[in-house]
């Protein structure tokens, strides 16, 4: 039975999310701060370790360097940057409280799961030190649940001379995935020749790809080596192969079942061994099925298929993403390092961003470019909070990150009037948090509400929605 110890000064959250987890077969201890529990309990015997960020003495943090076991950092929704810089520092992950009894069963059994896999010696799945090899070697970021299986399909990809598909949304980083492929290859010593499909003139394309011999046609004055000549021994990324006109497609499908092309003009194959790697945003399937690409073409590159995700369902990643984007451009433009206002940070963990990365990178230089400060504010990167989707929000998974307060983040919870609720009643989190709106809703803002439970107004309302408690104004105070 998988041991976890809470450390968690708030007794009813102590408590209720103890008989959660006792509930569901775990073996619980708690304390009700970092020396108590340094002092109580080794806590090198536990497979998780959740522990709120503020605690009386010392920050929660401070456990990660003082044992081996994974640590899980929960935080209020105003204070989403400071989760971010524990994960910095460690933490195995992070989760925002109020939290669904659902999200943090699933938290807590995803991160015993795989650090259970890790810890065993003779094990064949892959690790997260190996995922993140491959990530940090080939300049990737992100933790989420796709990204993973991303990493360990190229781990698994690499090493062979299968082509390979990578599928995903304009903007998502297609040509970094395929360079990665071909780094962790054998032919990592060899060209790699990009060619984005849909750039390339539909009367150029052909004589691009498997190049020509002088006098093929009009201006063709000496021979040309083609693209696919030039990759020979290492690794030929198509990108946006949807767009290869049909006569193209039957060159590139000989060239792929014989390993051997034929210049125009040329009477002549030439044998090549080159690593093919295909990228696309368009559904290949139905455009074979319609005629617009052919199938037998389809079913050759469709060998190994790497699904890319689109931004906005990357979750954590994307407020990572972002940081790590800011630093990197202040850095090129030679500007002190800047951070991310709150509002800022609601606006980039709640935008639908249809551009993904390529359009946050946009943003983040924008900003850069035109902040003569060190903190970038929501109109800086010119995204309107006002076009948020808050259904998309509302169906993301549970890897997505929790949204930024609007007020100021860290607010210091000392100051905060304690929430009376006798520990001693059998309340869950949900139960705990319907009873003070209602306790307090005739007495208090929605402001003072979101203030005492550690919430942003936003979050507060869209709870309401869910448990559908109806709002009441507070005359002259809301």
């Amino acid at each position: 039975m998988p041991r976890i110890l809470i450390v968690e000064d708030e007794d009813v959250i102590r408590l209720a999310l103890r008989r959660l987890l006792e509930r569901n077969d775990y073996q619980v201890d708690e304390a009700d701060s970092v020396q108590k529990a340094l002092t109580s309990y080794n806590v090198n015997d536990y497979s998780l370790i959740i522990s709120d960020l503020r605690l009386p003495g010392a920050a929660g943090t401070d456990l990660i360097s003082k044992t081996e076991a994974p640590v899980l950092i929960m935080t209020s929704y105003a204070s989403l940057k400071s989760a971010v810089d524990s994960m910095k520092k460690g933490a195995i992950d992070y989760i925002a409280k109020p939290f669904d009894h659902d999200e943090m069963l699933e938290t807590v059994e995803r991160i015993i799961r795989s650090t259970t896999v890790e810890r065993q010696p003779n094990t064949v799945e892959p690790t997260s030190i190996q995922r993140k090899q491959i990530a940090d070697a080939n300049g990737m970021i992100g933790s989420c649940k796709a990204m993973q299986q991303l990493y360990d399909h190229i781990r698994r990809a690499a090493p062979t001379d299968a082509t390979v598909l990578v599928h995903g949304e304009t903007g998502t980083g297609k040509e970094l995935v395929a360079r990665a492929i071909h780094n962790q290859s054998t032919r990592s010593g060899k060209p790699i020749i990009c060619v984005n499909c849909a750039a390339i003139p539909e009367t150029l394309i052909e004589s691009e790809l498997f190049g020509y011999e002088k006098g093929a046609f009009t201006g063709a004055n000496t021979n040309r080596t083609g693209l696919i000549e030039a990759a020979d021994g290492g690794t030929l990324f198509l990108d946006e192969i949807g767009e290869l006109p049909l006569e193209a497609q039957a060159r590139l499908l000989r060239f792929i079942q014989e390993d051997e092309i034929r210049r125009i003009g040329s009477v002549e194959s030439i044998k090549v061994n080159v690593r093919l790697i295909c990228a696309t945003h368009r559904d290949l399937k139905e455009m074979a099925h319609s005629g617009r690409f052919r199938e037998d073409l389809y079913y050759r590159i469709n060998v190994m298929k790497l699904e890319l995700p689109p931004l906005r369902e990357r979750g954590k990643d994307i407020l990572e993403l972002a940081e790590t984007l800011l630093k990197s451009r202040c850095e090129k433009m030679k500007k002190p390092l800047m951070h991310f206002s709150p509002k800022a940070i609601q606006a980039i963990t709640t935008y639908i961003w249809p551009g993904n990365i390529r359009e946050l990178e946009n943003a983040i230089e924008r900003a850069v470019i035109l902040c003569d400060r060190k903190e970038i504010d929501n109109e800086l990167l010119d995204i309107d909070l006002e076009l948020v989707d808050i259904s998309q929000i509302r169906g993301r998974r549970n890897d997505t990150p929790p949204r930024a307060a609007n007020n100021t983040p860290d607010r210091n919870r000392d100051n905060r009037k304690p929430i009376h609720a006798d520990p001693s009643e059998d309340l869950s989190l949900e139960d705990y948090f319907q009873r003070f709106v209602l306790e307090h809703q005739d007495s208090m803002s929605e402001t003072e509400l979101a203030q005492k439970l550690g919430v942003s107004r936003k979050c507060l309302w869209e709870r309401r929605q869910r448990l559908g408690i109806p709002r009441k104004k507070v005359s002259a105070r809301s």
